[in-house]
């Protein structure tokens, strides 16, 4: 029985590097989602409001797992083929958008009412009005939340794992069912969750402190 050796680290950092892949694709792609639905929530359409709230009820209603399960299976049982990677980033994607979603709505609406009214003063279009005056402001209030979410997203792609691809976690499984060690292989695991993770806890903490300041000083 081989015992947990420094093959093992390598292969775990494979794992990690595939983690990071998962997570930033999932964060691209939810972000774009997330814009879209925050725009939606806010738009003047009662329709599209609506659409929009649906869509994160009902995703913010269901485990993430589940939505895995429904991206793996699901898709080929309609007869469309996906490797673990695939149903993984698209089923993170439906997840991450929803929360940032509803999470940027918050932003955006939180701009004052004084800074729209402007807005309409200068006699721009509704999209002018949105990207070039609200959501810069919005992104400002957004970034340090949104960064904090990220640990969120790093955490999340273990439950890829239940879906074949192998992210950190599937590699620890791995490692653990050939050398019957989980104490120091996972442990070996949540260090590395660990290291990913807290820089962006603290980069997160830092941003809001530094919005504070600013709001202080105004």
């Amino acid at each position: 029985m081989p015992t947990f050796g420094l093959i093992h680290v390598q292969f775990l950092l494979q794992g990690a590097m595939w983690t990071i892949v998962l997570s930033l694709c999932a964060f691209i792609g939810g972000g774009l989602m997330g814009l879209l639905i925050a725009l939606c929530r806010v738009s003047r359409f009662a329709w599209l409001r609506g659409l929009a709230a649906a869509y994160i009820q009902v995703v913010q209603g269901v485990p993430l797992l589940v939505l895995m399960f429904v991206g793996y299976f699901g898709l080929p049982a309609l007869g469309v083929p996906v490797s673990p990677l695939l149903a993984a980033t698209l089923s993170m994607t439906v997840w991450v958008g929803a929360y940032l979603g509803e999470f940027w709505r918050g932003s955006i609406q939180a701009v004052p009412r004084a800074q729209w009214e402007a807005a309409e003063c200068l006699a721009l279009s509704s999209a002018q009005r949105m990207f070039k005056v609200i959501v810069p402001q919005a992104i400002r209030n957004a970034t340090p939340g949104t960064v904090g979410f990220m640990v969120q997203i790093v955490k999340n792609t273990s439950l890829a794992s239940a879906v074949s691809f192998v992210d950190l976690t599937r590699a620890g499984q791995l490692i653990n069912n050939a050398t019957f060690q989980p104490f120091i292989t996972f442990t070996v695991v949540a260090l590395i969750y660990f290291l990913l993770c807290y820089p962006l806890s603290v980069l997160s903490r830092r941003l809001e402190a530094r919005m504070s300041r600013g709001v202080r000083t105004v």
